[in-house]
């Protein structure tokens, strides 16, 4: 999906060249500074990362306040009333995302319930107005809770062993979270993005006979890296 994403990029790009160059040689006179050409900065970048499948929900939104204020600036929609409706759509799309997030991705969140049986065996790590590292370097990891609050948390998994499906719960409330994760593991994510993000920039292929290390993300004004 991510060579996707640089396939459209270079489209993008190629055929702004392509305008421009035939411009220049008079060949046409298209005019791509239209009325709200600007907007293309926010549904453009906002397009490509729903169709890669990064932050789906806020891709969709960013896409949408980016089609409105494009409507505005040609004068089919007020910037005033879209200017009033901004807040209250965000709040309603995020509502619909967390009623139904259990409903799309219902045998992930059933499969996290049932390894949270055991979160209280599980490694705390947690940084308020601070910096929590771990490193797992040659040690079996067996689940982990992580919290940061106005911190930072890395957790660095790269070179842990890993021998069944295990889980981390990691809540970032306006903080940031990273995740190191290892080679020869599967990567499930289920996210809770309010104000904020839980990227998962992995590239890993699916494989049945690996275990899966599943990621229950909540980011409220803060943000959760998986690398």
């Amino acid at each position: 999906m991510k060579k996707f994403g640089n396939v459209l990029w270079g489209i993008v790009l190629i055929a702004i060249g392509l305008i421009f160059g035939l411009n220049a040689l008079g060949l046409t006179a298209i005019n791509i500074f239209f009325k709200g050409w600007w907007t293309l900065f926010i549904i453009i970048p906002s397009f490509i990362e729903l169709i890669k499948g990064n932050s789906k929900m806020w891709s969709f939104i960013w896409l949408t306040i980016g089609i409105a204020l494009l409507l505005c600036a040609q004068n089919i929609l007020s910037f005033k009333i879209i200017g009033k409706l901004i807040f209250p759509f965000i709040l309603v799309m995020i509502g619909i995302s967390i009623i139904f997030k259990d409903t799309i991705d219902k045998k992930v969140g059933e499969k996290i319930r049932k390894l949270n049986t055991n979160k209280g065996e599980f490694e705390e790590f947690c940084a308020t107005f601070g910096e929590q590292k771990s490193n797992f370097a040659g040690q079996e990891f067996n689940g982990a809770n992580l919290d940061a609050v106005f911190g930072g948390v890395e957790l660095d998994l790269s070179k842990a062993i890993i021998k069944k499906d295990q889980i981390i719960n990691a809540n970032a409330i306006f903080g940031g979270i990273e995740i190191f994760v290892p080679t020869g593991v599967n990567i499930k994510v289920k996210s809770t993005p309010i104000f904020g993000g839980v990227s998962n920039k992995t590239r890993v292929e699916y494989n049945e006979s690996l275990p899966t290390l599943y990621i229950n993300g909540t980011a409220l004004f803060g943000g959760v890296e998986i690398k």
